[in-house]
């Protein structure tokens, strides 16, 4: 007896929310990630004279200035040295299963970076920008997808957002920036132009492979709006607004319930959506801006976890107890 992929896709699924998969899965892309920025460094960065971004960019610039005076301190350290304080610092203001794994990652590829000697594979100085840019940007993308990171300007950001709510891609791209001034002045510009096309590549192949932290709207056309809130409300953790309208072509009452989610949770909110109600029309569209309250968590985890924050179960139960209340009230 054969069973159907998608019964194997969604047991899957359910495989990959028990934390200890969840677990083993970031762990097992955090190996890979490293792996691919030992890589990355030995076999493109360093034979075409690149400079990264972030954190790993400033450990390799120090690196090839310290090379200069004959006091060395190599990229493997740097990055040791430069993201060690960070962690320290983010550990009690943002996901400490973040931080843990993130500098995870950091130590794995310093560790790498020791261990083997990787030669370059190619002797082509474009191609080397090219494939080297989008193996940067690959092993950045797998440790995000799992829910973890390559550390340094990860850690700033989050940190940032998480107090804010604000974003500084911005200061950070400005960083970059003077980072190339440096490296340009010191090694030449041409090297630099290199790098600039380099980190270009990197981050379109990111915006390529992550897209967990974009938004996306949710409109939801159903006749069972009550059901479909309910079974909402008791797996994820965003709100969730409803409207009565009235059908254009058959003149019914029906809802329009409205939600703003990430595109990591979309999907697994149109399944229950129409599990609830088949009928159902939903449509998703992005959400260039959204200001006001907003629930982050979990998203950093290498799948949905889809379960109530604990903290706020309470709360909840009070809420839904006020709502069935109410519902008598007015006779449904």
């Amino acid at each position: 007896m054969t069973t159907a992929p998608g019964s194997l896709s969604d047991r899957a699924l359910e495989l990959a929310r028990l934390t200890l998969v969840r677990r083993i899965i970031t762990a097992g892309a955090v190996v890979a990630s490293a792996l691919l920025q030992a890589f990355l460094i030995q076999a493109f960065v360093n034979p075409a004279n690149l400079l990264p971004s972030g954190f790993t960019g400033i450990a390799v610039l120090i690196d090839r200035i310290t090379a200069l005076f004959g006091v060395r301190i190599s990229t493997d350290l740097g990055m040791l040295a430069l993201n060690i304080p960070l962690a320290f610092i983010c550990w009690s203001r943002i996901s400490k299963r973040f931080v843990f794994f993130s500098m995870m990652q950091v130590a794995l590829s310093a560790a790498f970076l020791r261990i083997f000697d990787f030669q370059p594979l190619l002797d082509d100085q474009i191609m080397l920008v090219v494939f080297g840019g989008f193996i940067s940007g690959l092993s950045i993308a797998i440790a995000l997808k799992a829910g973890a990171s390559t550390g340094g300007t990860d850690f700033i950001s989050l940190l940032v957002a998480n107090r804010t709510g604000k974003t500084i891609w911005g200061f950070i791209f400005a960083s970059n920036c003077a980072l190339l001034v440096v490296f340009g002045a010191l090694f030449g510009w041409e090297h630099a132009a290199y790098s600039i096309v380099f980190q270009f590549i990197a981050t379109k192949t990111i915006d390529s492979f992550y897209h967990r932290y974009d938004r996306v709207t949710l409109q939801i056309t159903t006749r069972h709006a009550d059901a479909v809130m309910d079974a909402y409300i008791a797996s994820f953790q965003h709100g969730i607004s409803c409207a009565e309208v009235i059908g254009g072509y058959s003149r019914q009452r029906m809802y329009l319930l409205h939600t703003v989610v990430s595109t990591y949770e979309s999907e697994d909110i149109v399944r229950l959506v129409r599990e609830v109600d088949p009928g159902a029309v939903i449509n998703v569209f992005r959400t260039d801006n959204f200001v006001g309250g907003w629930w982050g968590g979990h998203v950093d985890e290498p799948v949905p976890t889809a379960v109530p924050d604990p903290a706020k179960l309470r709360a909840r139960e009070a809420a839904r107890r006020s709502r069935q209340g109410l519902m008598q009230d007015d006779g449904r």
